[in-house]
């Protein structure tokens, strides 16, 4: 598939609005002001967001980013 690197840049109003919409953990919300960089943050959130949907869940938790945060850290 295609990586971030390889499509255009999403919107950072993009990024936050997934941030308050699908991520109600304060601490979920806390691993991605870490990883500040906007691209790292938007892939991590899409990658989070469709494991959460894969898993038939309505809202992405810790356990889908910690799913998705190994291949995101080899991609990047």
């Amino acid at each position: 598939g295609k990586r971030l690197t390889d499509m255009p840049s999403v919107p950072q109003e993009l990024v936050s609005k997934l941030l308050h919409l699908h991520f109600k953990d304060k601490k979920t919300k806390g691993v991605f002001l870490y990883l500040s960089s906007p691209g790292i943050t938007a892939e991590a959130a899409i990658r989070s967001v469709r494991q959460a949907q894969a898993e038939g869940l309505a809202h992405v938790d810790v356990e889908q980013l910690e799913k998705v945060l190994p291949q995101l850290l080899l991609d990047f």
